[in-house]
C-alpha cells in the first residue's frame, strides 16, 4: 500500500501531513511512504529526516502520487486553475485532508466526479474514541496560543503588572470572545503573561471552563442562553433579540479593553459579526484586536484577511491568515498524529491493507464522497441533482396557477473549526 504526501500548494500553508515520527509508524503499519521533495520544509522537516525515517523522496507531485492508494494532505486539493491538483487524483484513491466541505461545494462535487473517496479530518465526530483524531482541537489550540503572542507583538505596552522604582505598570485588560478550544488556550496564555482576562461565549458550559482558568465570564445569562448549545457541544446561532442584548453588553466591555481576541465560528456559515466599527472607535488608541475568524468573514467589521490594519483612532486589527500554519512545526506534528490515529482505524494490522468499516461512526462522520457520489448526510442534499421540471398542467377555473415554496431545510450540525 502506497501512501503519498504531496507538497501543499495553497497560499499561507506551511504545514505538512506527516512528520518523521509518524512516517516510521506508517511504515510499521506496512505502508510504503512517498513524500514530494520539499514537502516538509515549511515545518522544518528536511527531506533527509524523512529518508532517515524510511520514506522515499519523489522529485515531483506526479511521481509522488503515481500509484498511490492513499493521499495525505493538510488542505483539500485545488481543483481548476493554473495550480490545479486534479491531475494526480486517480479514481478510487483515498484522500484524507482538512476539507471545509460545507464551504466548498464545487470542490467536493469535483472530487466526487473524479471518483475519489474523500475523508474530511475536520468532520471527525466529537466522541470519546475520536479525541486523538480531532484536528480542529489540535490546530485551534495552537491558534489560540499564537493569537495572544500576536496581540503582545502589536500591543505597544507590557502585559503583566510591574512594580518598578519609577512607579507601577498596570496589567493589560484582555477580552477573549468565544471560549472553545482556541479561546480557552488564549485565556490560559494571556493569564500566563499576566493580563487581566475576561471572556464571553454563548454556551452555558463555557462559564465554568472560563472561570476555572482564572478569567471572568461576560454574557447575558437569560433563558435563551441556557439552551444555546447543540447536543454535540457546539454553539447554536442565537436570535436577533439575544444578539442585540449581548452586543450591548459586549460594547460596554470592549471599551475598557486593551486587547480583544475573537474566535467565534458557526459551522458552515460566515463568522458572526461581534465587533462593529463603532465598538472599535470606543477602544483606546494602541489597543489590539486579533480576529481568528477572519478567513470566514471575520468577527470584527474592520478586519482584513492577511493584513494588520489600524483604525482611525489608532486601534490595530490583526487578521493573519492560517494562524496554525504560523507555528508549522508543532501544528504539523499534531496534525500528523491525528492522521496516523485515523489511518490506524482504516488499516488492518494483520493484512497491512486497507480494511474500512463503512458503518463505523468515525468513518461515516468523515466520509464525504465515495463511488462518484457525495455521501455525507450534511452535504448529500446540497449536491443532489435538481429535479426535472414537470410539464405545466392546465389551470382549473379560478386557480392562481402558482406553487407555494416550502421551507428550506437546515443543514445538520457539523463541527466548527474552532470548536466553540
Amino acid at each position: 500500500m502506497k501512501i503519498a504526501i504531496p507538497k501543499e500548494r495553497r497560499p499561507h500553508e506551511a504545514r505538512v501531513a506527516v512528520s518523521p515520527e509518524t512516517v516510521k509508524k506508517l511504515i510499521g503499519l506496512g505502508a510504503e511512504v512517498v513524500i514530494e521533495k520539499g514537502a516538509g520544509s515549511g515545518a522544518a522537516f528536511t527531506d533527509q529526516s524523512y529518508k532517515d525515517a524510511g520514506a522515499t523522496i519523489a522529485a515531483s507531485a506526479k511521481a509522488t502520487l503515481s500509484g498511490a492508494e492513499v493521499i495525505l494532505k493538510v488542505q483539500r486539493p485545488q481543483i481548476g486553475g493554473k495550480n490545479s491538483e486534479a491531475a494526480g487524483l486517480a479514481a478510487g484513491v483515498h484522500l484524507i485532508c482538512i476539507m471545509d466541505p460545507l464551504r466548498a461545494k464545487d470542490d467536493v462535487a469535483a472530487l466526487a466526479e473524479l471518483g475519489v473517496t474523500a475523508f474530511a479530518m475536520d468532520m471527525v465526530p466529537r466522541i470519546t474514541r475520536a479525541q486523538a483524531m480531532d484536528v480542529l482541537s489540535s490546530q485551534a489550540n495552537l491558534a489560540g496560543y499564537k493569537a495572544v503572542l500576536d496581540a503582545a507583538e502589536h500591543y505597544g505596552r507590557a502585559m503583566p503588572m510591574m512594580m518598578t522604582a519609577a512607579g507601577k505598570i498596570l496589567p493589560a485588560r484582555t477580552l477573549v470572545m468565544g471560549a472553545g478550544v482556541a479561546g480557552l488556550q488564549a485565556i490560559a496564555t494571556a493569564r500566563r503573561l499576566g493580563a487581566i482576562v475576561s471572556a464571553t461565549d454563548v454556551r452555558p458550559a463555557a462559564k465554568e471552563q472560563v472561570e476555572s482558568l482564572g478569567a471572568s465570564f461576560v454574557a447575558v445569562e437569560d433563558e435563551e442562553f441556557k439552551q444555546a448549545e447543540t447536543a454535540g457541544g457546539y454553539a447554536k446561532e442565537m436570535s436577533e433579540t439575544y444578539k442585540a442584548k449581548q452586543a450591548e453588553l459586549t460594547a460596554l466591555s470592549i471599551a475598557k479593553q486593551d486587547i480583544v481576541i475573537t474566535t467565534a465560528l458557526i459551522p458552515g456559515r460566515p463568522a458572526p459579526l461581534l465587533i462593529s466599527a463603532e465598538m472599535v472607535e470606543s477602544m483606546k488608541p494602541g489597543s489590539v484586536i486579533v480576529d481568528l475568524a477572519v478567513e470566514n468573514g471575520g468577527n470584527c467589521a474592520l478586519s482584513k484577511l492577511g493584513k494588520v490594519v489600524t483604525s482611525k483612532n489608532g486601534v490595530k486589527i490583526v487578521g493573519h491568515a492560517n494562524v496554525p500554519s504560523r507555528l508549522a512545526t508543532e501544528s504539523s506534528s499534531l496534525y500528523a498524529r491525528n492522521i496516523l490515529n485515523f489511518l490506524q482505524l482504516l488499516i488492518d494490522a494483520e493484512s497491512k491493507a486497507l480494511a474500512i468499516d463503512w458503518e463505523d461512526d468515525i468513518v461515516k462522520g468523515t466520509l464525504i464522497c465515495r463511488d462518484g457520489a457525495v455521501v455525507h448526510p450534511a452535504l448529500a442534499e446540497m449536491h443532489a441533482p435538481a429535479p426535472e421540471a414537470e410539464s405545466p398542467k392546465p389551470q382549473e377555473p379560478g386557480s392562481g396557477g402558482g406553487d407555494e415554496a416550502g421551507p428550506a431545510e437546515a443543514i445538520p450540525d457539523a463541527p466548527s473549526e474552532e470548536g466553540a
